[in-house]
């Protein structure tokens, strides 16, 4: 099992990886973050916490049965993508991973094939 900082070290290890969080996706608060210079932190959890929470609502809404669960996200835009994954984790609250990668370098398969593994280690 990996720890936060390890986590988020094999995270930023990904190629083309420019920052990443573990997020607690109810509170809106990071837990703990990586490679983020210049950047508001507290402000980028709560409003990914928000993105996931409206992301959430709106396809449970089209569901057949009004629940759903997001096991991943993917968002792209003109300067990157933005990968988001649920945990399901021994820590306290429903924890989100999330890495920026940058669009030229970052191989988008290899990206979310190692969300997914490190992921895994994480929450066992």
């Amino acid at each position: 099992m990996l720890g936060l900082d390890d986590c988020l070290a094999e995270v930023m290890a990904i190629p083309g990886a420019l920052d990443a969080m573990v997020v607690d996706h109810i509170s809106g608060m990071a837990v703990a973050a990586s490679g983020s210079e210049g950047l508001d932190v507290e402000r980028s959890a709560a409003a990914l916490s928000e993105a996931l929470r409206h992301t959430t609502d709106g396809l449970a809404q089209s569901s057949p049965d009004g629940t759903i669960r997001v096991d991943e996200m993917l968002v792209t835009t003109d300067k990157g993508h933005h990968l988001v994954r649920h945990l399901v984790s021994p820590f306290e609250g429903p924890l989100v991973l999330y890495v920026r990668l940058d669009k030229e370098r970052a191989n988008l398969a290899l990206a979310r094939y190692r969300l997914q593994a490190i992921s895994g280690q994480l929450t066992k």
